[in-house]
């Protein structure tokens, strides 16, 4: 994996070099924008959330994450077909994986997580995905291709892998209908918003390792407007932390992403708005491995 650009570490500015297998973040970013449908600029969102990441506090206001090794990878190389950047996704996935560490995926478009969602199927038996997002990505094909950002979910339907998605407001008859049809669950954001957050929201046969894959769309654009396809209606910051707080109940998070921040130039606020919800998310994750 090689870059022609020098991607920034996470939080380098408040943490030390550490040796890869004594962390247990791995940070991939993969600048990969080829199916975008509605505005641009998700190719740049890796960087703008490792450069915003020198911001962050190291004390999340509960425990200290970076205690636990954060390792930054080369960019993934995005040149070439669709299918070879997944695979090179996918490669990278799986090396994490293997020294039993736990993969976070810096998109770009929504089709990176293809990649790891291939890797970690490899590798684990029996995981489920939940999806924070506001579209529900079910699609078969769109816009001519099947690895469209708006597939992604159906992808991973098609692998068998069971699916909950979470702030969920916009989806095409087709996919409304395929949800009926794979019974899969859902708690979406009109049922959000009449609250509160439900402290049980994973049915009990769901299983119990988890991979997060977090569209920022997912989150209201009053908070995250640097997304190709915001819509109204979405999750609040503290809505998407109840939420996620449930999702993690009794469960074992294995990998997640973070991915389609679409950085608006002079505007820094939903670069860091990214930055932060995966410093939290690394401070939950490690929280939960203590117990």
């Amino acid at each position: 994996m090689t870059s022609l650009h020098p991607f920034p570490g996470f939080l380098a500015s408040e943490i030390t070099s550490t040796p890869p297998e004594n962390c247990l973040f791995h940070v991939i970013p993969v600048p990969y924008e080829k199916t975008v449908s509605y505005g641009g600029g998700t190719a740049a969102g890796p960087m703008a959330i490792l450069e915003s990441s020198q911001q962050l506090e190291l004390f999340d206001g509960i425990s200290i994450p970076a205690e636990y090794g954060i390792f930054t990878h080369p960019a993934v190389n995005c040149d070439g077909p669709d299918e070879a950047v997944l695979k090179r996704i996918e490669t990278a996935v799986t090396d994490v994986l293997t020294i039993k560490k736990i993969p976070v995926i810096l998109g770009g478009e929504h089709t990176v997580s293809v990649g790891a969602f291939r890797a970690v199927k490899r590798h684990f038996k029996n995981f489920g995905i939940i999806q924070f997002d506001a579209h529900a990505d079910l699609r078969d094909s769109y816009h001519g291709t099947p690895l469209s950002h708006a597939c992604v979910m159906r992808r991973a339907v098609d692998m068998n892998i069971p699916v909950f998605q979470i702030g969920v407001r916009s989806l095409s008859f087709e996919e409304h209908v395929l949800r009926q049809e794979r019974r899969i669950g859902h708690l979406d954001a009109d049922t959000i918003d009449m609250g509160p957050v439900p402290e049980i929201i994973l049915p009990d046969n769901f299983p119990r390792d988890i991979y997060i894959t977090f569209d920022v769309d997912g989150l209201d654009p009053s908070i995250m407007p640097a997304t190709g396809t915001p819509e109204p209606g979405g999750l609040t910051w503290y809505q998407a932390f109840f939420a996620l707080s449930a999702v993690m109940r009794n469960r074992r998070v294995i990998g997640f992403d973070v991915v389609e921040l679409a950085p608006i130039p002079g505007i820094h606020a939903p670069n860091f708005t990214a930055a932060r919800l995966i410093y939290n998310l690394f401070g939950m994750v490690s929280r939960q491995a203590m117990v």
